[in-house]
């Protein structure tokens, strides 16, 4: 049997009875779950292939994955993602979970395959490399690790924008990764699934991995992970994709197949439909800023600094103490918070790196959002 860590959110639950007690009632500030309506046209595509008494394909119907190629081409500045190199996953975090161990991830010669990913992170790339038997690295310089530690590297996690931090890669930065990558024989899964959320990023410009800025027109080694959970609230239908190199797609496939991972055929057609519709992901986007901008300077007011945040569903946080550098510990600010009767997201449960930050969702409806602001700047 696998002995994980205990799932970290259930460490909330004190926290959570706290706001609960506060008497305008809790704003949930915490996981980043969306809460507004699934669009009608997604909702009518699902209904419409509801009567689907066969079994779906692992690799998913021709026409949601020319879907997806013709999203990259308009959306992400990928001309080139053939529509075979496509693969329908269900939902992101489960192919994050178990990628390593797809990919045959696990002991090597004796020594553990390392599995590398940022330094503050989604915690799930920690999980998936322990349950494939790999040793996971976080570290943002990945050139800068010895040499004894690069040759046992088999996979490289990149994150734009962060999950929590909002930060955004730069090409420059994501091209030196797939140089280093391609150098010791890597593989790059870059988690992109909050790329059609930027704030403050010049030119809206958040690159994918397999942007021919990045990859040169190869996608060779490169996978690109992404959701429309975010973009079209769709986290309950599980909906997501990788893409990017053939060869390992057409592996993926062939392991999926075996092991029956596969997504339902009525939540293709309503990922297809979501895929292929921009004005419902520019309307939900104009939702969240309106909240982020409520919230921002309400957050400021109270005290807190934003780091990076420039795209995404989160605002990253500090208290600064007053003494040079000197940050309030993650588990008091959150305790602060909760007081106020705000759950928000302990820095600590996405690596050592985020002691002393609190991460703060866009994701509660817009009345919670305007007594969130109100609570923070009576505070």
């Amino acid at each position: 049997m696998l002995h994980l860590p205990e799932y970290p959110w259930d460490a909330m639950a004190p926290y959570q009875r706290t706001a609960a007690e506060h008497p305008g009632g809790v704003v949930n500030l915490s996981i980043g779950t969306p809460v507004d309506p699934t669009p009608a046209r997604i909702q009518q595509a699902l209904s419409d292939a509801a009567d689907a008494p066969g079994y779906p394909t692992t690799h998913g119907r021709r026409e949601l994955r020319e879907a997806i190629a013709g999203w990259f081409a308009r959306r992400r500045a990928v001309p080139d993602v053939d529509a075979e190199a496509v693969l329908p996953t269900i939902g992101s975090k489960e192919l994050v979970a178990w990628l390593p161990t797809l990919l045959g991830l696990g002991v090597s010669g004796g020594q553990a395959d390392v599995v590398l990913r940022p330094r503050i992170a989604y915690p799930t790339y920690d999980i998936g490399a322990q349950i494939a038997g790999a040793e996971p690295i976080a570290t943002d310089v990945p050139w800068e690790l010895d040499q004894d530690v690069l040759q046992r590297v088999r996979l490289i996690w990149v994150n734009s924008p962060s999950n929590p931090t909002g930060a955004v890669a730069s090409v420059e930065y994501l091209r030196q990764v797939v140089e280093l990558a391609r150098r010791i024989g890597a593989v790059v899964a870059s988690d992109e699934c909050y790329a059609e959320l930027p704030w403050d990023v010049p030119g809206d410009d958040v690159p994918s991995i397999l942007d021919p800025r990045v990859s040169g027109g190869d996608h060779r080694g490169l996978l690109a992970v992404y959701s429309a959970s975010k973009q079209s609230n769709l986290a309950g239908y599980r909906a997501a994709f990788a893409a990017g190199c053939p060869d390992l797609i057409a592996g993926l496939v062939n392991t999926r197949k075996h092991a029956g991972m596969i997504m339902p055929a009525p939540i293709q057609a309503a990922l297809q439909a979501a895929l292929s519709d921009d004005e419902h992901v520019a309307q939900q986007r104009e939702i969240y800023r309106r909240r982020r901008e409520t919230l921002a300077p309400a957050l400021r007011e109270a005290g807190l600094e934003i780091h990076h945040s420039e795209a995404g569903l989160y605002m990253w946080c500090s208290m600064p103490t007053g003494e040079p550098g000197g940050r309030t510990a993650t588990w008091d600010l959150v305790e602060q918070m909760a007081r106020r009767g705000i759950v928000v997201g302990p820095g600590v449960f996405y690596g050592e790196a985020g002691e002393g930050y609190i991460r703060v969702a866009l994701t509660a409806p817009d009345e919670r959002i305007h007594a969130a602001a109100q609570r923070l700047r009576q505070s």
